[in-house]
């Protein structure tokens, strides 16, 4: 397993250095071992579990390459990791997106464009004053990711969108047995709209936080 690192370290090395860039092809597997002093198994061991975060691409038939490192692609792997997560570190999971997500919602007061903030109340209507649980946290998955990727980081956006999974059950169940949970979810989602329309980037973040730390709040009640 050592060796194995050895060579990931030593790949990482060239693509950090930029002796390989994104896209770029790497050499022959019996080039680059010979370049890195490597063994042929243990630079395949490597390049295996680099394609599996994302850093490489294996193509059958044409050869390996550097992928777009893109925040978005790398972040997929923690994703992955994270769907991994224990029943009783959702707390903890809820308060990094307390953390994030307001801030984020923030930032897109002042770049969200009213087609897309029309877009967003649109949906809202169309759930109407009771929808059920599953089509609320359904449309609740889709209104904070949509103004996330209008704060215009695409690494932020990566990253609420990998802690949405284990928080989705929490949402789900809050639905099923808080009584007034789907209304305070739709007030707060107008809320968090009206903010956003009126380019006001705090009174969105308030909203935000109030927002997600309700969740918060019913589940630390709830264990």
């Amino acid at each position: 397993m050592a060796v194995t690192d050895e060579a990931i370290e030593k790949i990482k090395g060239m693509i950090v250095s930029g002796a390989l860039r994104p896209g770029d092809r790497l050499p022959k597997e019996s080039e680059l071992a010979a370049e890195l002093g490597l063994s042929r198994n243990s630079l395949r061991e490597a390049v295996r579990a680099l394609s599996l975060i994302r850093i490489l691409d294996v193509r059958q038939g044409d050869g390996t390459y550097v992928t777009s490192l893109d925040p978005q692609l790398l972040l997929e792997a923690m994703s992955f990791v994270v769907d991994f997560h224990r029943d009783d570190t959702v707390l903890e999971f809820l308060a990094v997106r307390r953390i994030l997500e307001p801030a984020a919602t923030a930032m897109a007061a002042g770049r969200i464009g009213p087609a897309e903030l029309d877009v967003l109340e649109i949906q809202l209507n169309a759930l109407g004053p009771n929808p059920s649980v599953e089509d609320l946290v359904a449309c609740d998955l889709e209104f904070h990711r949509a103004i996330v990727a209008a704060s215009g980081n695409s690494v932020l956006c990566s990253l609420l969108d990998g802690l949405s999974g284990p928080t989705t059950r929490a949402r789900i169940w809050r639905g099923l047995t808080q009584k007034d949970a789907v209304t305070r979810t739709l007030t707060e989602h107008r809320a968090i709209l009206g903010a956003l329309r009126d380019r006001d980037a705090e009174a969105a973040r308030a909203w935000a936080t109030v927002h997600i730390a309700s969740v918060e709040q019913w589940l630390r009640s709830s264990l």
